[in-house]
């Protein structure tokens, strides 16, 4: 395997999760009585760029397919976060009636409804049908393709240049990274802004984040890194924000290098600096994860194992991906975990893929009325805390085990 950046051998592993099935590949009853194929969850680090990058084991196109099930519009947090960056674009940089913005993973319009409210002229590219499909329900039109130079060419020759491009959470889903870039490149007015949000490996390091680690992602991203991958397609970043969202994140923002109107901020010298006094330069700063999330594992089996033995009630919230990660390296089965609730309802009445934990509605909740509730979508813990507020009638304790166990 060479790096999907620079082409390096690569040969430094990151840390190894064993094998999984993808994440999101949520079992029927029926589909139950057949086998699942499991995946290598190996990442390595690359020597030369340090990008740290997981293999292509299962494609893009099997993955984000028709029947993709994950919806950015069920979190209201995620829908406030949004609309909050819409409006800062809206005032910061001038965007309005007379722009064009064109979001690649536009998912179920979450984002570009509130530009549409505005009446900013917008364009959705989406792979999956299934999200694509509530899109367009919502008047926002939407291409159903992946992005790259390819589209970006087409798109460009049909006087659909963007004003603003914005990609949330995707860059890390992008198994040709240069070649995503290159068409942002295209697509991007000569005046215009690219801003992509992603997770920070800085953060994941930091705070055990192992769990954010599944087939759909296939890069982990540093500032660093990036900032490199943009400039080798002729885009230079000039501004970067740190968020809270997904457990810390990084929004970075762009311009063509040959574009004068736009100063480079001090907050890129400050996040290479950050960077570099972390040492994630170097290779030292990614040894020892390994040894951290097998803490972890341990943890969470005796936590479990406990419970079990004390015949306690124990259910989980969130048909999550970084779940499914967790469970899949732990080994974990129904056994142990009673059920896992899901607002979404086309993850209901179906089972976690690999350890086979029944998804169902929120109702089963007050029904059973559980002991413990994991959170396994912990970077919106304080959201499902506040909804599920009624479990205090039966001293129902929240836990996360991330980035160690922790009753809430």
């Amino acid at each position: 395997m060479n790096c999907r950046f620079c082409n390096t051998s690569l040969k430094n592993v990151f840390v190894d999760l064993g094998f999984a099935p993808p994440s999101n590949s949520f079992l029927s009853k029926e589909e139950m009585k057949n086998g699942e194929t499991h995946y290598p969850l190996k990442v390595y680090v690359c020597d030369a760029c340090k990008l740290v990058q997981l293999d292509e084991f299962k494609k893009a196109t099997d993955i984000f397919s028709e029947e993709y099930v994950y919806f950015s519009s069920m979190s209201t947090s995620w829908l406030a976060h949004s609309k909050q960056y819409t409006e800062k674009m809206i005032n910061e940089f001038g965007i309005n009636e007379n722009s064009l913005v064109i979001e690649i993973a536009s998912n179920d319009g979450y984002l570009l409804q509130y530009f549409k409210e505005k009446n900013v002229p917008v364009l959705g590219i989406e792979p999956t049908a299934s999200t694509a499909k509530v899109s367009r329900e919502k008047g926002i039109e939407t291409i159903t393709d992946f992005f790259g130079e390819r589209l970006a060419t087409k798109l460009a020759s049909e006087n659909k240049k963007a004003d603003l491009i914005l990609g949330n959470n995707v860059l890390a889903h992008v198994p040709d990274l240069n070649d995503f870039v290159k068409g942002i490149k295209i697509l991007l007015k000569a005046n215009g802004i690219v801003t992509m949000e992603f997770p920070h490996l800085l953060q994941l390091v930091k705070h055990n984040q192992f769990d954010t680690i599944y087939h759909e992602h296939f890069s982990y991203l540093s500032f660093t890194t990036i900032i490199d991958v943009f400039k080798k397609q002729g885009i230079q970043l000039f501004h970067v924000e740190e968020l809270p969202t997904h457990g810390g994140s990084l929004r970075i923002f762009g311009k063509h290098l040959n574009d004068t109107n736009k100063e480079i901020r001090e907050s890129v010298i400050k996040m290479l600096k950050k960077e570099a006094e972390a040492g994630m330069r170097t290779l030292a700063y990614y040894a020892g994860f390994q040894e951290r999330v097998e803490k972890v594992k341990k943890d969470v089996l005796t936590f479990l194992l406990k419970a079990k033995e004390e015949n306690k009630v124990v259910a989980a919230y969130g048909a999550a991906a970084k779940g499914n990660t967790l469970l899949n390296y732990c080994g974990f089965k129904a056994d142990l975990i009673d059920f896992v609730v899901d607002a979404a309802p086309i993850k209901q009445n179906k089972f976690l893929p690999g350890s086979h934990i029944p998804i169902v509605a929120e109702s089963k909740i007050k029904e059973e009325k559980p002991d413990y509730i994991i959170i396994f979508p912990w970077n919106i813990k304080d959201e499902i805390v506040a909804q599920l507020d009624y479990t205090q009638e039966w001293d129902a304790k929240f836990v996360i085990f991330i980035p160690e166990t922790h009753i809430l």
